[in-house]
C-alpha cells in the first residue's frame, strides 16, 4: 500500500489499516515524537506573532497582548501559529486526519446536543484543517504542562497529567478501531459518563456544579443580562472594551449590513433549520471580543427574536486561514467558514443546528453558530491535581473520538500500539515544549515592554475578561 503523504485529503483514510500504522513506525519511531522541532537560528516567535497580527482590528490588537501576557498558559493560547511551525519541523506518522489545529485544554467542554442533551466534546475549530494527528495531541498535551505550572503543580503532576490523556486517547483510538463504522459516527460522551468517571465526592461535587451552569447559559440568560429597552425594542448594552456597536474607524455599518449577511448565511443552513431560522427577526447585533486567540478578529453577536418575543442570540465570527495551512502542503480551501464548519461537523459527535457560514463585507469570511447554548468550560484555576489528571483524561478520550470519527482510527492504534513508548516520548515533548513555550513568553513580554508589540500591563480584572 503507497504511504500517505503530510496534507493529505483525509478522505482516503478509512482505507489505512492497523498494519499501515505500525509499518509507519520503521520511518517514524515513536521515540521520536520526543523532538520539538524548534531551530532556533530560524525562529522568531516575535515576528510570528506579528504574522498572526495581520488584518486584526489594531484597536483590539493591545488587548490581545494584555490577555496573552497573564501567564505562559495564555500565551500559549493565543499562539497557536508558533507551535504549528515547530511542529512542522517534527516527525510525522504520516497517517492524516481532520486535525483540531488548536487543541489546547480549553478548547473541550460541554454543549447542548440538538436534543438538549449535555455533552463533552471538543468546542473550537477555528483552526481546522488536515493534518497529521498527533499534532492535535502535542498541542493538548503542552497545554496541560502548562496548565499544571500556573497551578503551581509539581512536575510528577504535569507528568501524570500528560500520561492520562495520552493514555486514555491510545486506549480510546484502540476501542474505537474495533467499533463498526457507524457505531464510531454516533459515539459521544455524555455527562452521565463523566459522572461515572469522577472518582472523589469533589469530583462528582464539580461535574453537578458544571452541569447546573450550563443550564444557566443560555440565550433568555444571555437576554437579560445584555440587553435593555429602548424605544420598545431590544438593544444590547454597550459594555467596552468587551462589547460594543461601533468605534472610530470602523467601516462597517452593522445595523445595514448583517441584515443581509444573515440572509446569506441562511442559505447554507439544511433545508428545516433555514425554515427555522427564518421565524426569526433581526434585532441588533455588536461587537463581541472573545477568548485569546481571536481577540483583534472580527467577531459580532446578533440578536434575533421571534414572533412571541423570544430571543436567539448568534455568534458570528472571522473565519480566517488556519494556522496549519502553510505546513501541510494542502490547497487552500475555497471558503474559510465552510472550511470551518465542514471540519466542526466532521470531528464533533453532535453540531449546532445554527452552524453555518456567509462571506461579509470586504470579501472575508465568516461561520456561524449560536452563542452559549449550554456551553462551559472548566475553571483552570479551580482545579485540584487531580481534577487536573481526570480533565486530561477526559480530553485525550475525546480527541480520540473526534480523530475516529474522521476516519483513521485503525491506523493511529496500529501506530502507538498498547504499551507505553509513545507516552514517554510525549511526555518528554510535552516537559521540552512548556519551557520553550516559557522562553518565548518572556521574548514576548520583553518585545511588548520595548514597544515592538502593543500591550500594557494585565488589568485586575483580566480573569473575568477571559471567560
Amino acid at each position: 500500500m503507497a504511504r500517505k503523504k503530510a496534507g493529505e485529503a483525509p478522505a482516503a483514510a478509512p482505507a489505512w489499516s492497523r498494519d499501515f500504522g505500525k509499518a509507519a513506525r520503521a520511518a517514524c519511531p515513536r521515540s521520536s515524537h520526543a523532538a520539538l522541532g524548534v531551530r532556533p537560528e530560524k525562529r522568531d516567535p516575535v515576528a510570528l506573532i506579528e504574522q498572526s497580527n495581520r488584518d486584526r482590528l489594531e484597536n483590539l490588537v493591545p488587548m490581545r497582548h494584555t490577555r496573552m501576557m497573564e501567564s505562559p498558559f495564555a500565551f500559549y493560547r493565543g499562539t497557536a501559529l508558533i507551535q504549528a511551525h515547530d511542529l512542522a519541523g517534527t516527525p510525522s506518522s504520516g497517517i492524516t486526519v481532520q486535525a483540531c489545529g488548536d487543541c489546547h485544554l480549553l478548547n473541550f467542554g460541554g454543549f447542548a446536543t440538538p436534543e438538549r442533551n449535555l455533552i463533552f466534546d471538543l468546542n473550537d475549530f477555528d483552526e481546522t484543517h488536515p493534518g497529521p494527528w498527533e499534532w492535535d495531541l502535542k498541542r493538548l498535551v503542552a497545554s496541560l504542562v502548562l496548565a499544571a505550572r500556573w497551578r503551581s503543580f509539581d512536575k510528577a503532576t504535569a507528568e501524570e497529567a500528560v500520561g492520562t490523556a495520552v493514555a486514555a486517547y491510545r486506549d480510546w483510538i484502540a476501542s474505537h478501531a474495533g467499533d463498526s463504522t457507524l457505531d464510531t459516527w454516533y459515539a459521544r460522551i455524555t455527562w452521565d459518563d463523566l459522572r461515572k468517571s469522577a472518582k472523589t465526592k469533589r469530583a462528582t461535587s464539580r461535574i453537578e456544579a458544571y452541569i447546573d451552569k450550563a443550564r444557566t447559559r443560555t440565550s433568555e440568560h444571555v437576554f437579560h443580562r445584555i440587553t435593555r429597552d429602548v424605544g420598545g425594542r431590544p438593544r444590547i448594552v454597550d459594555e467596552p472594551p468587551l462589547l460594543f456597536h461601533s468605534f472610530p474607524g470602523l467601516k462597517v455599518d452593522i445595523d445595514k449590513v448583517v441584515p443581509k449577511f444573515l440572509g446569506d448565511y441562511g442559505q447554507t443552513l439544511r433545508d428545516d433549520h433555514r425554515a427555522l431560522f427564518e421565524r426569526f427577526e433581526f434585532v441588533d447585533a455588536a461587537i463581541k471580543v472573545v477568548g485569546v486567540g481571536s481577540v483583534g478578529t472580527r467577531c459580532f453577536v446578533a440578536l434575533m427574536m421571534d414572533r412571541t418575543g423570544h430571543p436567539l442570540f448568534l455568534q458570528v465570527k472571522e473565519a480566517r486561514p488556519s494556522v496549519l495551512a502553510g505546513y501541510v502542503g494542502q490547497k487552500g480551501p475555497r471558503h474559510h467558514g465552510e472550511r470551518i464548519v465542514t471540519g466542526q461537523r466532521l470531528m464533533q459527535a453532535a453540531s449546532d443546528i445554527f452552524l453555518g457560514w456567509t462571506r461579509g463585507p470586504g470579501g472575508r469570511d465568516f461561520y456561524i453558530r449560536q452563542l452559549r447554548d449550554m456551553k462551559i468550560a472548566v475553571e483552570v484555576t479551580e482545579l485540584a491535581a487531580d481534577g487536573l489528571c481526570l480533565y486530561a483524561g477526559l480530553c485525550g478520550r475525546a480527541l480520540a473520538r473526534a480523530h475516529a470519527k474522521a476516519g483513521a482510527a485503525a491506523a493511529i492504534s496500529g501506530y502507538i500500539g498498547s504499551g507505553q513508548s509513545f507516552i514517554a516520548a510525549l511526555t518528554r515533548y510535552a516537559l521540552g515544549y512548556a519551557d520553550q513555550v516559557e522562553q518565548d513568553y518572556e521574548a514576548f513580554r520583553l518585545a511588548v515592554r520595548a514597544g515592538r508589540l502593543p500591550g500594557g500591563p494585565t488589568p485586575s480584572d483580566l480573569e473575568q475578561q477571559l471567560r
